[in-house]
């Protein structure tokens, strides 16, 4: 077979290889650790699987572009002065009030004149219904020509966006959209009607440039979502950068992204003159409500022993269990499905789609265990989760502990204040050392646990 060169430079020669690479280009080339997708797949992936808006007691800190001007915050929708078509549509997606990230940034961005912003904020709240209502509300529908645009990392994160305006505009028919993206052909020539452009940087660059679909200077709002995504995407950067130096100066702009390094912030400046600024402050999580414990095995074998034997101790709501490989992953799930457990699993090989399904089935209590590695273990919330396994310690690429993982995986355990229980395999000195240095890390003392002596384990439950 001819070889095929992967994203990051890597020779591919097998058939097999190739379809490794396949089944990865969703969540970044494994071949060499370089995640290109990986980033815009957990954004997709957070999407899909969040039924409603998280709950969180942030902070919000707010940096006003001109410091002696009242800053306003709403506590209702009915204080932003819809449209009634438009509050109706707010109402028909279940939001009764505005969230934390809403309440300040909505009446930045639907003052007039308009203002600028730049706004960090997680996935879950209720950022893209912020901006898709500032859209719709300075939308002229007597207009037939495009008047906002949003640009977003991939297609796929695209037509999220895109679901949003639809549901939210459900009363507003007069307002149309249409997708700028690279299966989107249409004839030479042809001047766009709809109101509202929502697509990927490179065609909605060509869109104003080359095919003149667009006229960029009759653009009164700009949306870039998920900027820390986009940079991270090659050539995106650029092609943001020069789809708004075409906008008029009066257009408003506003910049999204969960993170700001310093890669983001110099862009985000680049792309919005005199902001205001909305950051999020994170809550700190912490592992007070955490009782960690670790048992000594020998082999993967053992491992399985004692897991079985807490299941046979204790009453266990939900669990995740987490892996360092697909192949322990794999063997464990199957495992545990023979004892008789419903299990479900995720690894990195499944499409977005595919583990959007599997954690929706966990979440609504379908299967008692997830078995996951650790691709994917950011982003999911489940509030029956009771005990936390890690089956194998989280390591980073040199072999060190990665603390932070270890702080995400079993912060999945003590959420929303209740008492959690978070368990850690370790099978060597390797890990042993591993697991001293966790503790030492968080300054937190994790207590060894005997698997063969059931009133222990039972003691640890109560």
């Amino acid at each position: 077979t001819s070889t095929f060169t992967s994203i990051c430079g890597k020779k591919m020669g097998s058939s097999e290889e190739l379809s490794e690479f396949k089944h990865n280009t969703v969540i970044g080339c494994h071949l060499c650790n370089k995640s290109v997708y990986d980033k815009a797949a957990q954004s997709l992936l957070n999407k899909l699987i969040r039924s409603n808006l998280v709950n969180t007691t942030n902070q919000v800190e707010v940096l006003q572009r001109d410091p002696t001007s009242p800053l306003y915050s709403v506590k209702s929708f009915e204080e932003l002065r819809l449209k009634p078509q438009l509050l109706q549509g707010v109402y028909a997606m279940g939001f009764n009030r505005p969230s934390k990230i809403q309440e300040t940034a909505l009446p930045m961005m639907l003052a007039e004149p308009p203002q600028n912003l730049i706004a960090q904020s997680q996935s879950g709240t209720g950022k893209t219904a912020a901006f898709v209502l500032a859209m719709l509300s300075h939308v002229d529908p007597e207009n037939k020509w495009p008047q906002c645009m949003c640009v977003s990392p991939t297609y796929e994160l695209a037509l999220q966006t895109g679901k949003v305006i639809e549901q939210m505009g459900k009363f507003y028919p007069e307002v149309q959209l249409v997708y700028a993206i690279r299966g989107n052909k249409l004839e030479r020539g042809t001047k766009l009607q709809e109101q509202i452009v929502i697509g990927t940087p490179g065609t909605v660059l060509d869109w104003c440039q080359k095919l003149k679909f667009i006229d960029p200077r009759k653009i009164k709002v700009f949306v870039l979502d998920e900027a820390d995504v986009m940079i991270a995407t090659q050539g995106h950067q650029d092609q943001s950068i020069r789809i708004q130096r075409m906008l008029p100066k009066t257009c408003q702009m506003l910049l999204f992204s969960a993170t700001f390094e310093d890669t983001v912030w110099n862009f985000a400046k680049r792309i919005v003159p005199d902001p205001n600024i909305i950051k999020l402050k994170r809550e700190e999580e912490t592992l007070d409500t955490i009782k960690q414990y670790y048992v000594i095995c020998n082999s993967k074998e053992e491992k399985f022993q004692a897991l079985c034997n807490i299941y046979g101790a204790i009453t266990i709501a939900q669990a995740m269990i987490f892996c360092h490989t697909r192949k322990t992953a794999g063997w464990l799930a199957g495992e545990l499905s023979r004892e008789g457990h419903q299990v479900a699993l995720l690894s990195g090989e499944m499409q977005v789609e595919q583990r959007a399904a599997v954690i929706e089935r966990f979440r609504d209590g379908k299967e008692k265990v997830l078995v996951t590695t650790n691709v994917c273990a950011r982003g999911i919330d489940v509030e029956q989760v009771s005990v936390v396994i890690n089956f194998d310690l989280p390591v980073d690429k040199d072999g060190n502990p990665d603390n932070e993982t270890y702080l995400h995986r079993i912060g999945r355990t003590g959420r929303f204040g209740k008492r959690g229980l978070a368990i850690n395999m370790v099978d060597s000195r390797f890990s042993m050392n591993i697991l001293d240095r966790i503790q030492e890390h968080f300054n937190k003392k994790i207590e060894k646990l005997d698997t063969d002596d059931l009133d222990e384990i039972e003691k640890i439950a109560n």
